[in-house]
């Protein structure tokens, strides 16, 4: 049998390149490997998004439309909505109650995002404590393994010890669940940043060939060659190179670096070649993206379906960790 994988992602709005080539290109190769569960984590979304939630429905079939774009596939990985399966919350309750204060407080995510986010009113119950739902989505289903990048193993090592102390309190139900880190190309925003919608520079997977070509024009290029005359040095010194590696073949790109440097290729010609490749890679995305959005019956008979095989799996959990709490005495610690 397959081990296990599990992960969600937070339906906070519209999905761009970055998610494209970290997140979304992972799912694609897990879904060949392991027994998938991937879901949409609205219930984590209101951590952050509680005073703005009517926008939560209409980011989830958003993000579901690229999933599937992208080449997500139902028939081999379960995709579902966390709130839907309201086991998750039974869990997260019980496992509030065994996890020490201190470790959530110490969580270096929460103090960073603490930092990050002033601008909302994070000083939330459920905001200090998403990382045990986090761990009760996790472990529900029995998951063996959890791609994260590597500023994200703090989750996934809380979750580990949360799992630890209730198998020793109760009985031993859950595997620890390993972190399957994931090689994600780092990709900078339009101006050198990490691509992000709450920085405006993001290229995101909905938008039009004319967008995306907009969008590449304005990128920043090599900021010590004012003039096409000028030779450049586009390994080292420009944003809009990290995205020639990702779309351009090495042939041509071997054959740019050797262009920009001798001063034969101008930023612009070249942001322009850059455009047309992004969009040409597109191009099958959207085909996808515009004939399953003629149908959106069909994104929630997926989802659907997908809840009612997380939620077979949910209810056998709970019903195995209902009897280790109330069948058994607590060991002594």
């Amino acid at each position: 049998m397959k081990k296990r994988c599990l992960s969600g992602m937070r339906p906070s709005g519209k999905l761009h390149l970055g998610h494209l080539h970290g997140v979304l290109g992972n799912w694609k190769r897990l879904q060949e490997e392991y027994e998938c569960f991937f879901f949409v984590a609205d219930w984590h979304a209101l951590t952050t998004s509680y005073k703005r939630s009517w926008e939560i429905p209409e980011n989830i079939s958003e993000m579901v439309l690229d999933w599937l774009a992208v080449g997500i596939d139902p028939d081999k990985a379960t995709l579902f909505i966390q709130s839907d399966i309201k086991e998750h919350a039974e869990l997260h309750l019980l496992l509030s109650m065994i996890t020490p204060l201190g470790w959530l407080e110490r969580n270096p995510t929460y103090k960073e995002q603490k930092q990050q986010l002033k601008d909302k009113d994070i000083a939330t119950y459920g905001f200090l404590g998403y990382p045990v739902l986090q761990a009760a989505d996790i472990i529900m289903y029995k998951a063996n393994k959890v791609p994260v990048g590597i500023d994200q193993l703090p989750h996934v090592e809380l979750t580990r010890e949360i799992t630890r102390r209730f198998n020793f309190l109760y009985r031993e139900i859950f595997p620890i669940p390993d972190p399957l880190l994931a090689e994600t190309p780092k990709l900078p925003g339009l101006d050198g940043r990490k691509m992000s919608k709450s920085y405006g520079n993001s290229v995101f997977i909905s938008d039009t060939p004319e967008e995306v070509t907009g969008k590449i024009m304005t990128m920043v290029t090599d900021v010590e060659r004012p003039r096409k005359s000028d030779p450049g040095d586009p390994e080292k010194r420009c944003v809009a190179f990290n995205l020639h590696k990702l779309y351009m073949p090495i042939e041509r790109l071997v054959e740019t670096v050797e262009e920009c440097k001798a001063a034969r290729l101008g930023c612009v010609a070249c942001k322009r070649e850059l455009a047309k490749a992004v969009v040409e890679f597109l191009e099958p995305i959207w085909e996808r993206r515009r004939n399953f959005s003629k149908s959106r019956h069909t994104i929630d008979e997926i989802l659907e379906k997908g809840g009612k095989r997380a939620r077979k799996e949910a209810r056998k959990t709970m019903s195995e960790v209902r009897k280790a709490l109330w069948n058994q005495n607590v060991r002594s610690e």
